[in-house]
């Protein structure tokens, strides 16, 4: 029994949360802290990521802060000289590009492959290989239902959350042996600083908000659940996966309720 009590405790366990200032990032270097892990929470805007530190410094937890550019290798190359090899390593930053597949433009596509799909690569390329060294590690990337379900101008963001997860597969598939397990998360819609175009206009949010089971948005504090379980020993068996955390979104058709 004293195992099972045990076995979502990260006690004694380091994570870096890479997009740790904001949003779901923000949420999960909580989440991590509260389970007994040292975060370091790295982000762009080093601000956010010490605030996000220092709160969980106040409430007790050991935390760091570290600027991280996902663009750049050279930021890549210095924040893994800094850390080291953690035990759990979160990617959540990504950037959207709204616009019908026509109207996108060469500029905005490599704009948004640059973070999302490149500097997803280049930091589990980086952070795999030293994790895969040391012998273990879990890395949880943030994909999207967007990897497996679309919407008119959704085009480049969804072609990188879904190049997102065979990543992730890939990974996993290739330092399973090593004791790296490598897994993707699949929010559906999150109330972050990403879906704020969303959230001003009342009927595109409140169509969204329709579409879920639940028929509402999810809160950032709603991923950390997925996260703490991925990072921990109840998933000591789980690699490779893609874990929806959307409400039911891609469950259910949601167009029309029939009279039964």
């Amino acid at each position: 029994m004293r195992e099972y009590r045990e076995m979502f405790s990260l006690a004694g366990r380091t994570a870096l949360v890479i997009g740790g200032g904001s949003g779901i990032g923000q949420a999960s270097a909580f989440g991590l802290a509260a389970q007994g892990a040292e975060v370091t929470a790295a982000d762009l805007n080093i601000e956010a990521a010490e605030k996000t530190a220092a709160q969980i410094r106040g409430e007790g937890g050991l935390a760091n802060s570290l600027h991280l550019d996902m663009r750049e290798p050279e930021s890549v190359a210095a924040a893994l000289a800094t850390t080291g090899a953690p035990d759990v390593l979160v990617i959540t930053p990504s950037i959207n590009v709204r616009r019908r597949f026509f109207d996108i433009d060469d500029e905005s596509f490599a704009k948004v492959l640059d973070l999302n799909l490149k500097g997803t690569f280049r930091v589990m390329r980086e952070y795999g290989r030293a994790m895969a060294t040391r012998g273990r590690g879990s890395i949880i990337v943030f994909s999207s239902i967007r990897a497996m379900t679309v919407e008119p101008g959704q085009a480049v963001y969804a072609a990188t959350k879904a190049g997102a997860l065979q990543l992730v597969r890939t990974l996993a598939s290739e330092v399973g042996e090593q004791g790296v397990r490598v897994n993707a998360i699949a929010p559906g819609v999150v109330e972050t600083p990403l879906t704020e175009q969303i959230k001003q206009s009342p009927e595109w949010y409140g169509a969204y908000a329709a579409k879920s089971v639940l028929k509402r948005w999810a809160q950032p504090s709603e991923m950390v659940g997925a996260v703490v379980f991925l990072a921990s020993d109840a998933s000591s068996y789980v690699t490779g996966s893609y874990l929806l955390v959307d409400g039911g979104w891609t469950a259910a058709d949601g167009r029309f309720t029939p009279p039964l």
